[in-house]
């Protein structure tokens, strides 16, 4: 059974077939034509964690397709009231795919463990698949092309950080991530990402100026995530160079782009001038989710539309 766990779960080849099959059904929809590619199917979003876009552009999402979703939160009583065996398998047997938001990463390959239906991985503590999705569907219409792009990411080496040097590693593009001493990537992560993909153009440097000099798009995300409130204060210290700021920006190409996956604390890792100025894709970002997710969904759950139109 095919699960969408991490990007290490699909090929090169199959993530540019969902961004392919993105930029078709972004383009029918503002045509005005919203298929039933997913007719009758439902999707369940099981969240452990708050949600805007991923809850919003999910259930938007497999709506405009023509199918439905059902929203699970706590009182589901996933992990609590009986064993994850159980709960996964009888779920299976009323949906057609789960996408699940969790504290931890364990949980969501124990979900997907059992098989009994396709798991997406709405965002985990190691890694958010469906954030780098968008985030390169959006350097592709920027560009008019991803492929040899570099994306510069300024800031905590997190789970949107994993993703986007994975998937930059799978499309050929050159990934950088800027951050101080001591918040770079996961060890484990980087090192099977080395192992699968040992000619990726992967970096870590402690210097964000010298970082975005050849930058096509620069990334940050806030410096202190959901669970992390007790380090506000030190990681508030240790990352006061890395904010994208009109300094920061004056050191980049005049073409870059400027990425966040929000919600975004103006003023802490990027400025206002910044995210509503002019080199900013951050709102066409967010609403690319959708349009990426619901090429991922289509590609799951209606290998045969693909087939015949992408």
């Amino acid at each position: 059974m095919q699960h969408f766990i991490s990007l290490f779960d699909v090929s090169s080849d199959d993530l540019k077939l969902i961004l392919k099959a993105s930029k078709v059904v972004k383009s029918k929809l503002l045509a005005g034509e919203r298929p039933d590619v997913l007719h009758n199917r439902v999707v369940a979003l099981l969240f452990q964690k708050p949600s805007l876009r991923t809850r919003v552009s999910f259930e938007s999402g497999i709506a405009q397709l023509g199918g439905s979703s059902l929203f699970l939160g706590d009182d589901v009583g996933w992990g609590k009231r009986e064993s994850p065996s159980d709960f996964s398998k009888v779920l299976g047997q009323f949906i057609d795919a789960v996408v699940c938001r969790a504290n931890r990463h364990e949980s969501v390959t124990q979900l997907a463990s059992f098989n009994a239906v396709p798991v997406i991985n709405g965002l985990t503590d190691l890694c958010h698949p469906c954030q780098a999705l968008a985030d390169v569907m959006t350097v592709d219409e920027a560009f008019g092309d991803y492929t040899g792009k570099h994306m510069v990411f300024v800031g905590d080496g997190n789970n949107v950080a994993n993703s986007l040097a994975l998937i930059c590693a799978k499309l050929d593009m050159k990934f950088t991530l800027a951050c101080p001493e001591g918040y770079e990537m996961d060890e484990e992560w980087v090192a099977e990402l080395a192992k699968a993909h040992p000619n990726a153009d992967i970096n870590t440097v402690h210097n964000p100026a010298a970082a975005v000099a050849t930058a096509d798009a620069i990334y940050t995300d806030v410096w202190v995530s959901m669970g992390q409130e007790a380090e506000a204060k030190s990681r508030r210290m240790a990352f006061a160079d890395y904010q994208v700021n009109d300094k920061l920006m004056a050191a980049a190409p005049s073409t870059a782009r400027v990425l966040h996956c929000l919600p975004a604390v103006r003023g802490e890792e990027i400025t206002d001038n910044v995210i509503d100025g002019k080199q900013s894709d951050v709102i066409n970002q967010a609403g690319n989710r959708m349009h990426a997710q619901k090429g991922l969904l289509v590609w799951l759950l209606n290998p045969d539309w693909i087939a015949k139109n992408v």
